[in-house]
């Protein structure tokens, strides 16, 4: 078995235990020992993606933890992404390219051949780097899923890793959630497992102290540590949507984002939503667009569908009356393919081929294809008469024009290799982009708020932020894990 600080691969007792955010904080942890260290996840399932420099897609998890790294991002940090484009079926995206779409069936036998890429691409980490920080995904104790597992224990057994189970206990039932999962694994696979983490703890430690005794004489297994709840902590979600925010006094601007079926780079509004100045609102099945300033579409995997899901709720005619009163609209990647006049998918790239009848809304239209576009790209931001400096990534399929040879579309971004992006309307209430990330530069947020109605908000470093979120999880990892109890040797690098 490698040793644990060679590799070290971190599994949880349920999605959204804070495996992501644990082993972006060991990565920082060992980055501040000089260590050479570098993320990993074999599958990942997830609508949050990011563009890395050598082209290709991945989830965004592994983006960050390369921040935590200090080292930039590539496909071979998570060589299996999945992208569920219905209930039972994913696009399938191997070492940063779409392979196809596939059904959950179909997919499951596909493991097998998947599992070469996978070890193919840690292997490639190992000969570069000290350190390689695996994160697994869902849960190692789904039997429904083990066989032909490349995810969690699967990969652990083929990869000869060491293992540590990470658990939520904000949510209740932790030591049952330990204990049952490390009791549903195989002899060989309890064995590789080197101890517990329970995450997101709050109140008086002591207190806990009688079930940590407990987990610990029952399973044989050290808890190496427990991580307080960490107030205010907010680093860019795997998947889950995170709604929380601290609002200042005088709020300047009210805006709006409805969650689709299959709403994509939901990260691309954190920014706005850590700025105290803004109250940004996920607004769900059954409730109204209502109280915006700004509504916000945001990128979808399914554009056709969720325009038939915006409309099944409602909100078209929301929308419609949001501009008759002056409000603002705006739409990134797929919102902004729904504000056009059609959605054409000849090809059946998203589903059944066919078109869609977008919301009308501005003079375009916009036809899906085989190529996905997937850049990094920086430019200027042109609006109400300012330029400013933007910089963002594009991750989408189809090519959005006008509608009429004699319509001027009135370009939002002039890119630096001096091509065109989005779309402001002739009447300065609809503006639409392919960028996501355009809030995280702030000038170009700002201005867009100023657009929207607010004036003077609040400086936020989202970039800054991120880094210092990151430095805050290492600093507890530090404060409260046994880390001696996982890399003996630490101390001496």
């Amino acid at each position: 078995m490698e040793s644990t600080l060679k590799a070290l691969m971190v599994q949880g007792t349920t999605s959204d235990a804070g495996k992501s955010v644990l082993v972006a904080g060991l990565c920082r942890v060992l980055k501040r020992r000089n260590i050479k260290v570098a993320p990993f996840k074999p599958q990942n399932m997830a609508l949050n993606s990011a563009v890395t420099p050598d082209g290709g897609e991945i989830g965004r998890a592994q983006a960050v933890q390369a921040i935590a790294c200090g080292i930039e991002p590539t496909v071979h940090m998570n060589p299996v992404l999945l992208k569920p484009n219905s209930d039972t079926g994913a696009q399938v995206i191997l070492q940063g390219r779409a392979l196809s779409n596939m059904e959950a069936n179909s997919y499951h036998d596909y493991k097998k051949i998947a599992m070469h890429t996978v070890l193919d691409s840690f292997s490639l980490l190992q000969s570069e780097y000290d350190s390689v920080m695996i994160e697994g995904a869902g849960s190692p104790a789904e039997i429904n899923l083990r066989a032909n597992d490349i995810a969690n224990m699967g990969f652990a057994e083929a990869a000869d890793v060491p293992v540590i189970i990470v658990a939520d206990i904000d949510r209740g039932g932790v030591f049952a959630h330990l204990y049952g999962t490390l009791a549903l694994l195989s002899e060989s696979e309890q064995q590789r497992v080197k101890g517990f983490v329970i995450n997101r703890f709050r109140g008086d430690i002591s207190l806990l102290q009688s079930g940590l005794d407990w987990l610990e004489e029952k399973t044989g297994k050290p808890v190496i540590g427990v991580l307080p709840y960490l107030h205010g902590f907010d680093l860019e979600a795997e998947d889950a949507i995170a709604a929380k925010q601290e609002l200042g006094d005088n709020v300047k601007l009210n805006v709006v984002v409805p969650v689709f079926t299959r709403i994509s780079n939901h990260t691309d509004f954190d920014a706005l939503r850590q700025n105290p100045d803004i109250n940004l609102r996920y607004v769900g099945k059954g409730e109204r667009l209502d109280g915006a300033d700004l509504i916000i579409l945001p990128g979808s995997k399914s554009t056709r569908a969720d325009l038939k899901h915006l409309r099944e709720q409602g909100w078209d005619k929301d929308i419609l009356r949001h501009l008759r009163l002056g409000g603002k609209v705006m739409g990134i990647c797929g919102g902004y393919q729904m504000l056009g006049h059609w959605v054409h998918d000849p090809d059946g790239v998203e589903g059944e081929a066919g078109s869609t009848v977008g919301l009308g809304l501005l003079d375009t239209e916009t036809t899906l294809t085989q190529e996905k576009q997937l850049n990094n790209v920086s430019g200027q931001l042109d609006l109400d008469g300012e330029s400013v400096a933007v910089t963002g990534y594009e991750i989408h399929v189809g090519r959005t024009v006008s509608v009429s040879n004699e319509t001027k579309i009135n370009p939002l971004i002039t890119l630096t290799n001096g091509a065109e992006d989005g779309v402001v309307s002739e009447c300065n209430q609809i503006l639409g982009t392919y960028l996501h990330g355009i809030f995280d530069t702030f000038s170009a947020a700002r201005l867009i708020c100023q657009w929207a109605g607010a004036q003077g908000i609040q400086t936020h470093d989202h970039l800054k932020a991120k880094e210092q979120a990151i430095d805050r999880i290492a600093d507890a990892i530090e404060a409260h894990l046994d880390l001696a109890l996982l890399w003996p040797q630490l101390d001496e690098n």
